[in-house]
């Protein structure tokens, strides 16, 4: 068996898909088809973070929360989404795929550890960033998926007012983050 992985392992292919980095452009190509069938499928563009709303709300409804007077949940099929339940959402299939193909990715490519924290400034720069990011996905009405690459992709202004924004906000956190966290 083992033989069999190092022969694999050496191969041309396995090296070009798992061991070395994409181009921007196969990025950008594989990125495209995927949006494109996903869209054919499920007749929704591609987005990741609203379907955290719905986690939640599943989960608070778990704990017997009711969720039914939400303006969230009672504008646009919110409601009818999560009746049907967590396994027939098409976003939760996509996040759980995304999340375990990250993960395997990494497995393939040897790429897997567990490095050390090197500061509580660490840990609270990851967290801090993580909470306004979401923040923001969920104000933003869409994360860099949902709101800028499929709002792009369908020809809405809003795509690109968010790229503008995007950009923006990059170049501030990364100015706080090297002042405070570095």
């Amino acid at each position: 068996m083992k033989q069999l992985w190092e022969k694999i392992s050496k191969n041309r292919y396995y090296q070009m898909v798992f061991k070395n980095p994409f181009t921007y452009i196969t990025g950008a190509v594989l990125l495209s088809i995927t949006q494109i069938a996903l869209f054919a499928y499920s007749g929704n563009p591609w987005g990741v973070s609203g379907t955290f709303a719905n986690w939640g709300a599943w989960l608070y409804q778990l704990f017997g929360g009711s969720v039914e007077k939400w303006f969230y949940f009672s504008t646009s099929g919110a409601q009818a989404t999560l009746d049907a339940g967590i396994l027939s959402h098409t976003g939760t299939m996509l996040n759980v795929g995304i999340i375990f193909g990250a993960l395997l990715a990494t497995l393939l490519a040897s790429q897997f550890k567990f490095k050390k924290i090197k500061s509580l400034k660490q840990v609270v720069a990851a967290v801090l960033g993580g909470l306004l990011m979401g923040y923001g996905a969920r104000l933003a009405g869409g994360c860099n998926i949902g709101a800028l690459y499929s709002g792009i992709a369908s020809l809405s202004l809003s795509g690109w007012v968010f790229a503008a924004f995007l950009l923006v906000g990059a170049f501030i956190g990364s100015k706080l983050l090297a002042k405070f966290f570095m």
